[in-house]
């Protein structure tokens, strides 16, 4: 069992963690499709806190709305920490939220390879610090995750959601 079985889920954590710091977040999901969006606005009083989702499954998608770098794209690939960042930092930026998270990764059945394999995501959080205080940040972390698609889109939405949440709790 673990630590967490005794708390509240996660999307309820962040929500109580943003509003307490009148903070919030906005998401560029590629692999998990909105899925982290809807699980925050599955919580009541969630407007309080969210401000928009932004799917972004196609190079185009992530190039245009969240100003993905082309050379990052073609020389990393869309599952890659680079693109994970400024995929964070994008969303962040184009919402003016305090905090962006990004998922990008491989949901399968397809698509892995042996570098990166089948349930292989990038998850990116970056933070708004005020002006001037050079207080901004993004932080990048690889997971590998194990199931069938749904499963790992599960997993790596959870996931991201307790990545904001571990860097707002420790802001």
């Amino acid at each position: 069992m673990s630590e967490e079985a005794d708390q509240p889920p996660v999307e309820e954590r962040i929500g109580d963690a943003l509003r307490e710091r009148d903070q919030t977040v906005a998401v560029a999901e590629s692999c998990t499709g909105g899925l982290v969006g809807s699980m925050l606005t599955d919580v009541p009083g969630s407007s309080d806190y969210f401000d928009r989702g932004f799917v972004t499954y196609s190079y185009d998608a992530k190039l245009q709305d969240l100003g993905v770098a082309r050379e990052e794209l073609d020389e990393h690939g869309a599952v890659s920490e680079p693109v994970a960042r400024q995929m964070a930092r994008g969303v962040r930026d184009a919402a003016g939220t305090t905090w962006g998270v990004a998922t990008t990764g491989i949901a399968g059945p397809t698509g892995g390879s042996d570098e990166k394999p089948v349930g292989t995501v990038f998850v990116g959080v970056a933070y708004a610090g005020d002006w001037g205080t050079q207080e901004s940040y993004s932080a990048v972390s690889r997971y590998e995750f194990d199931g069938d698609r749904a499963a790992i889109k599960a997993q790596i939405a959870r996931q991201a959601l307790l990545d904001v949440l571990g860097e707002v709790e420790s802001e």
